[in-house]
């Protein structure tokens, strides 16, 4: 029997960013709740071998190649949900890249552009399509930002601004669609243990000593684990947590207590 407050039966379940990371290990543990997902992902061969091993395991999955930063791909996506299952129910806007480790004042243009175009053009496309594919029977959106979105961010500020702009989006989406029982959350986390984390540069620094420097700056004195975010993204999106919406979640060892 499923715990009831993590029972996600007959929803639709929509997944930006799903071939890996927080994306890949959501859509997983949603499906195996229930779920019915449509999962999206600029890595197509990957997003297909991924959808492929959830349907011989008995998941209800259909997947399509999806930039977020091109608004066609956000609708597309949208609309796969409506002609597949007739319905989207839950939405997760997790798509994102990482940033490149810079100063500032070395922050050229191009990065900038391709931080706000990717990570929160991206998620301003996702919800644009899908609010009002619930507003019928009401719904729930999960933005993906970051700890960046809550606060200052020291060597990634084109990152930051687009995150900080996430957690905008988010709480403006709650307010507008409130109404129609529609709940918008953003989820921030800290550093963790994800394939986005290896791809930021950081000159001069090996992977480990990347890692080290970076825990040192969380109270736990570690990076987190994909798992413990998917945990809190479970909740945020549960059927039963019904009067949770506009808000930030920090989910960072304690950083945010400072």
């Amino acid at each position: 029997m499923r715990d009831p407050i993590l029972d996600f039966s007959g929803q639709v379940a929509l997944v930006t960013g799903a071939a890996s990371g927080f994306g890949r290990l959501l859509a997983r543990e949603l499906g195996v709740r229930g779920a019915r997902l449509v999962l999206g992902d600029i890595n197509t061969a990957e997003l297909v071998t991924f959808a492929d091993t959830l349907a011989s395991s008995g998941i209800a999955v259909c997947a399509q190649g999806c930039d977020v930063a091109v608004e066609a791909d956000g609708l597309s996506l949208a609309e796969l949900s409506q002609s597949e299952y007739g319905r989207l129910d839950i939405a997760v806007n997790n798509a994102g890249i990482a940033p490149p480790m810079m100063a500032l004042e070395d922050t050229n243009e191009a990065t900038m552009d391709l931080q706000y175009n990717v990570n929160l053009k991206g998620v301003f496309f996702g919800l644009k399509q899908q609010l009002p594919l619930m507003r019928e029977r009401g719904g729930t959106v999960l933005n993906v930002a970051s700890m960046a979105g809550l606060g200052g961010a020291p060597k990634i500020a084109a990152y930051a601004a687009a995150k900080h702009g996430v957690i905008g989006l988010t709480k403006t989406a709650a307010l507008e669609n409130a109404r129609y029982g529609i709940r918008v959350n953003a989820i921030c986390p800290f550093y963790c243990q994800t394939p986005m984390l290896a791809r930021m540069e950081a000159p001069k620094a090996d992977p480990e000593a990347m890692q080290a420097f970076l825990a040192g700056g969380c109270p736990m004195k570690r990076l987190g684990e994909a798992e413990e975010v998917v945990a809190a993204m479970l909740l945020l999106l549960s059927p039963k947590m019904t009067y949770v919406s506009g808000q930030a979640l920090a989910v960072d060892g304690g950083l945010s207590a400072f």
